[in-house]
């Protein structure tokens, strides 16, 4: 029997997650200084002030020390450190987002290991040339593993390199790593959808594309957005305190499925894949759909093909087993009461 609209529980978190009441509140008051930020009379100049103070919160919030181009979102910050940045060989981990991998198709892929983490001595050897740009996902989007960037960033800056470190499913939830780039999502952490950013260390690792945001990408600034996303993250740092996943490894244990958090050498517990025995994850996902909730296979932007998981691929699983993984992501509203009604739903499929 399905759960009514409003009784529904929502564990996919990592594809977007709900705009913070507080958010909300803040796009409200941006739309109200309708100016284009960039025009001079006193109007655009009001617009300017608000969008300036957002960057400052933004950086504040973030503790982040350089400069800030907001952007439409990942995938846009992605494509503009990946194309701009002044740097040769693109390299790129293999589990990486699909927004990487699809702007530098040509990049040197560099493997991970079975337990997902990045391939250390590949690494050290591949960064060995003209000042390489390395791409490595802070927080798996579909196995929810972390990487250790700090080892990476002394890899990569030692040999010259710059890091350019995809946060989108970090930022808000943990700091940030040491890199010389950052992508961030505003609706992964309770802001709005259609807006993101792309940290950098200095302008100058960047090629000027001319246009707004000093002169690092073109179209007018979201100032709407940019306040509501100024605002989820300081909600996030005051109180990001999701609920961990790691309480329902013992049930999928038991029923005798796949928790693959064991196989990984950093797990947060924000996102966790799960293998059932004997039912695909596209079944699973229709079905715990219809009991009313909501979990996905694998990424959003990837979730209605056929294919493999190139992530699931890379540390190892055998197709077979990979049809069976679904991805459970918890939120900053996610509660282990929607935890535990999940769990029982699950288990009722065997």
């Amino acid at each position: 029997m399905s759960r009514p609209i409003q009784q529904r529980i929502y564990l996919d978190h990592a594809a977007t997650t709900p705009l913070r009441p507080e958010a909300k509140a803040a796009m409200e008051e941006g739309f109200a200084i309708w100016a284009n930020p960039s025009s001079p009379h006193a109007e655009g100049r009001k617009a300017r002030a608000a969008l300036e103070d957002a960057r400052a919160r933004v950086k504040a919030a973030l503790g982040w020390d350089g400069e800030v181009i907001f952007t439409s979102g990942a995938s846009e910050a992605a494509a503009l450190a990946l194309s701009r940045a002044k740097a040769g060989a693109r390299l790129v981990s293999a589990v990486e987002h699909d927004c990487i991998l699809g702007t530098a198709p040509d990049a040197e892929r560099l493997p991970v290991r079975p337990d997902g983490a990045l391939d250390m001595e590949v690494l050290a050897e591949a960064v060995q040339r003209e000042r390489p740009l390395v791409a490595v996902q802070q927080v798996n989007s579909e196995t929810g593993n972390r990487q250790d960037l700090a080892s990476i960033a002394g890899v990569v800056n030692g040999a010259g390199g710059l890091l350019l470190a995809d946060c989108a499913q970090g930022a808000g939830k943990m700091p940030l790593p040491p890199c010389d780039m950052a992508i961030i999502s505003a609706h992964k952490f309770g802001g709005p959808i259609g807006i993101g950013a792309l940290l950098v260390k200095d302008y100058a690792m960047l090629e000027p594309v001319g246009g707004h945001e000093r002169g690092y990408r073109r179209g007018t600034e979201n100032l709407p957005a940019a306040l509501g996303m100024a605002t989820a993250l300081e909600a996030a740092a005051d109180r990001y305190a999701p609920v961990s996943l790691e309480s329902l490894a013992p049930m999928v244990r038991d029923a005798g499925g796949l928790w693959l958090g064991d196989r990984l050498s950093d797990p947060t517990g924000l996102i966790a894949a799960i293998a059932m025995p004997s039912m695909s994850a596209s079944a699973q996902v229709m079905r715990l759909d219809m009991a009313g909730f909501a979990v996905s296979q694998g990424s959003a932007c990837s979730s209605g093909t056929m294919k493999t998981s190139h992530v699931l691929q890379a540390i190892g699983l055998d197709d077979e087993l990979a049809a069976r993984v679904i991805r459970v992501s918890a939120g900053w509203n996610t509660t282990q009461a929607d935890l535990d009604a999940f769990a029982e739903a699950w288990k009722s499929l065997l």
